[in-house]
């Protein structure tokens, strides 16, 4: 009768030291730190990062110098005169149907008036826009009203001070070209620009 009470604790005993013993005990992950390939990479998207900031900036000094000469070549090309610099301060600028943003062609023709009004102090404009026959009256003149707008604010965003500038909408009442074809619309889509004041013995930038 003694012996069934110690197997049965004998039993128990092993149970529980099997299940202990399956248990593994916890470990803590080593840290880890970036490797040198990470090191190297970050390295490298810094350096890559710096040189392209460079080349954007020498770009854009290669550009202004362009358009620098560009704007000189053309003022030596049509004389030193004061009819040369009114020549080249009156050319036109065209628009896309119904459209008022100014186009990268056009964006050069503004700077040409840029580098004028700068050398010319005392110059004042107007900026007129015009639209082809296309639209309503009121909508033309509104629109003609943002496409002259534009190129003010494009000089005014160059240096000039926007009292040297005014502004005036003439819709589709002064067209250029008396057609009712696409090559026509195209001409009469534009802003035209005149010297209010100042105009006398212009200087060449």
């Amino acid at each position: 009768m003694k012996r069934l009470p110690l197997l049965l604790l004998s039993g128990l005993v092993a149970v529980a030291f099997a299940a202990c013993g399956g248990k593994q005990p916890e470990t803590t992950p080593t840290p880890t730190g970036p490797n040198a390939d990470s090191l190297r990479a970050a390295q490298q998207a810094r350096d890559d990062s710096m040189k392209a900031a460079q080349e954007e900036a020498d770009r854009r000094a290669q550009a202004e110098a362009k358009r620098r000469q560009e704007i000189a070549d053309s003022l030596a090309a049509m004389g030193r005169g004061t009819e040369a610099v009114k020549t080249l301060l009156a050319t036109m600028i065209h628009f896309d149907y119904d459209k008022a943003l100014i186009r990268g062609g056009d964006a050069a023709v503004l700077d040409q008036k840029v580098a004028i009004l700068q050398a010319n102090s005392g110059l004042r404009i107007r900026v007129s826009g015009h639209c082809d026959e296309r639209g309503s009256d009121e909508y033309n003149l509104a629109l003609g009203n943002r496409r002259a707008t534009a190129a003010k604010q494009y000089i005014v965003s160059h240096g000039i001070d926007a009292s040297r500038i005014e502004t005036a909408s003439y819709g589709e009442e002064r067209p250029l070209a008396p057609g009712h074809d696409e090559e026509s619309w195209a001409q009469n889509r534009r802003d035209e620009f005149e010297i209010l004041s100042g105009g006398e013995n212009l200087k060449q930038p």
